[in-house]
C-alpha cells in the first residue's frame, strides 16, 4: 500500500530542486551587474590540483560593475587570471598585482534580449521537471488504486498534487520574471 502523504512530500521535494536549480542557474548569468556567482564554476590549480577560485582568494563586489578577486598567495596571481580567461567568463582580468578586477560591461539591448530567451530556456527545463513530477507521481497513484487506495484518497491526492504543481509553476515564473526584470533594467 502506497504511503499517500510520503508520495507527495517526495513530489514537492523533487519540484523544489527543480526550483534550486533554476536559481542556481539564473545566478551564472551575467546580468550586467556584478555577481560572484558569475566566477563560481571558475577552478584554478594550486599545489596540483583543482580547486574552486574561492578557495585560492577573496571574491567581492566593490561595485556594481566590478568584482574584486585578492588570492591569499601572490603567486596564485597568474594561474587566477589564466583559469579566469580559460573560462566561459567572457571577461578579461586585470590586476594591479595584488587584486585582480573584472569589469562587469554593460550589456547591449541585443544582448539583454538574448539572454532573457536564454533564461526563459532554463526556466522552460525547470518548468518541464515540475511537469514530469507530477505526472510520475499520478501515475503511481492510478498504481495504487489497484494495490488498495480508495478512489477518494486517490482523487484528493492528485487535488494535493496539481496545487502542488501550480505552486512551483508561479514559482518559477516568480523567479524568471525577477531574472528579466534585472536583465532589462539598464
Amino acid at each position: 500500500m502506497i504511503d499517500v502523504k510520503a508520495t507527495l512530500n517526495d513530489a514537492e521535494e523533487r519540484m523544489e530542486m527543480a526550483a534550486m536549480f533554476l536559481d542556481d542557474q539564473l545566478a551564472r548569468i551575467r546580468a550586467g551587474r556584478a555577481n560572484v556567482a558569475i566566477i563560481s564554476g571558475v577552478k584554478v590549480e594550486s599545489y596540483g590540483q583543482m580547486v574552486p577560485l574561492n578557495q585560492v582568494a577573496n571574491v567581492s563586489t566593490p561595485d556594481p560593475r566590478t568584482i574584486a578577486i585578492r588570492p591569499w598567495d601572490k603567486k596564485m596571481i597568474r594561474p587566477i587570471e589564466k583559469a579566469i580567461m580559460d573560462s566561459d567568463v567572457g571577461i578579461t582580468p586585470e590586476n594591479n598585482g595584488e587584486v585582480i578586477r573584472l569589469g562587469i560591461p554593460q550589456p547591449t539591448e541585443e544582448r539583454r534580449k538574448e539572454l532573457a530567451k536564454q533564461c526563459n530556456k532554463i526556466g522552460e527545463k525547470a518548468k518541464v521537471e515540475v511537469r514530469n513530477v507530477r505526472s510520475d507521481i499520478k501515475e503511481k497513484l492510478k498504481k495504487a488504486i489497484k494495490d488498495g487506495l480508495s478512489e477518494d484518497n486517490e482523487k484528493d491526492a492528485e487535488n494535493d498534487l496539481q496545487k502542488l504543481h501550480d505552486k512551483f509553476i508561479k514559482k518559477i515564473d516568480d523567479i524568471l520574471t525577477a531574472k528579466n526584470k534585472e536583465i532589462m533594467t539598464v
